[in-house]
């Protein structure tokens, strides 16, 4: 088992060699290659938006289109290079992005034989993720988080917290995007495993930003541990290859069974009682100083610092995480809770530069 998404191909086959139910390997690479995914949704009528290669010609050619559009690598991970299509956006830019890219220790492993670009048509709209596990074909949503906010440095957007249950989205709406998830992944023949959909939401329709074949990252485990009061996503990933692993009809069931008492119902309705809200925190280019946890009115259930008086941060093509965040609420507080909470956890975690 790997959350890494770079080692997704290598679990799926030694899955396979076990015998244990997974996604294939090729089924893997399919995932990850956004660009011929995008198409192949939109063949379906399962998206409403194409993809693009990129190269130093269609480049000119899209920015003197009045449309816009999203850049993102074909097979990346996270947000790395991700970034909207701008008048100004030069192609030495994604070549510097290639040349960080190389040089990442830690994100290289994810890019197999290197970078290389799409565009695609932009995707307005609320954003959201959805956190699934199916079970031989059957999808079960056990999570739907919202972002709250979306900002752009440098050559990648960041996605700084989310709150789950959806805050904006009605039962109807995430009544339509499960079935919307659950058509996007029989169509794809994706039988099992664990997925994070992202999607936006805009004008009574749903639309892809991708498929992962894994757990979400950041804090999204976490959020949906202090939800349900029972398991994260992690968890019940492993549950679930344990559970199929082994001829065992009544683990089965009983995880079956888990599953759908935690999961959203059909009618779009969540099953929680309690909220998360989580922020994450990127590191600026420079030498901290000093990094501490600041005392909040609202205390943060999970709380990681990730980074040290003394590191230095080079990177500006992808994020680099400096700590996490998480707070749990009574869901039926959530509405008016939820202002303050953007607003004080902006400063929860005080750093300091060297200058």
């Amino acid at each position: 088992m790997t959350v890494w998404e770079g080692y997704r191909h290598l679990m799926a086959l030694a899955n396979s060699l076990l015998g244990v139910p997974d996604l294939g390997e090729p089924l893997i690479h399919a995932l990850r290659n956004k660009l011929a995914l995008r198409n192949r949704l939109a063949d379906a009528s399962l998206s409403h938006v194409r993809a693009t290669a990129l190269t130093r010609e269609s480049l000119e050619t899209l920015k003197q289109s009045e449309r816009r559009y999203f850049v993102k690598p074909v097979s990346g991970i996270a947000s790395y290079g991700a970034f909207p299509l701008r008048p100004e956006t030069q192609w030495s830019e994604l070549e510097q992005i290639v040349k960080d890219a190389a040089r990442d220790t830690v994100y290289a492993s994810a890019f197999g034989e290197g970078l290389s670009f799409l565009a695609e048509d932009y995707l307005p709209g609320r954003e959201f993720s959805f956190e699934v596990i199916v079970t031989d074909g059957d999808a079960h949503v056990v999570a739907i988080h919202e972002k709250c906010e979306l900002t752009e440095v440098g050559g990648t957007v960041l996605e700084n917290c989310c709150t789950s249950p959806p805050i904006s989205a009605s039962p109807q709406e995430c009544a339509d995007g499960m079935r919307w998830v659950r058509a996007v992944l029989s169509h794809l023949d994706a039988r099992w495993g664990c997925f994070h959909i992202e999607a936006r939401h805009h004008e009574s329709r749903w639309d892809l930003i991708e498929v992962n074949p894994r757990v979400g990252g950041s804090l999204i485990s976490h959020s949906v541990k202090a939800m349900t009061g029972t398991h994260g996503m992690l968890e019940l990933w492993l549950d679930t290859l344990l559970a199929y692993a082994k001829d065992d009809a009544a683990a089965r069931s009983e995880l079956r069974a888990r599953l759908k008492s935690i999961s959203f119902t059909d009618d779009g309705s969540s099953s929680v009682s309690d909220a998360t809200f989580f922020r994450v925190y990127f590191a600026e280019q420079g030498t901290i100083k000093q990094i501490a946890l600041r005392e909040q009115p609202d205390k943060p259930v999970v709380s990681h610092i990730l980074l040290k008086a003394g590191d230095t941060i080079d990177s500006t093509s992808r994020e680099v995480f400096l700590g996490q965040l998480l707070w749990k609420l009574p869901l039926a507080e959530r509405a008016e809770r939820l202002p303050r909470l953007l607003r004080t956890s902006e400063e929860a975690i005080e750093i300091h530069y060297d200058v």
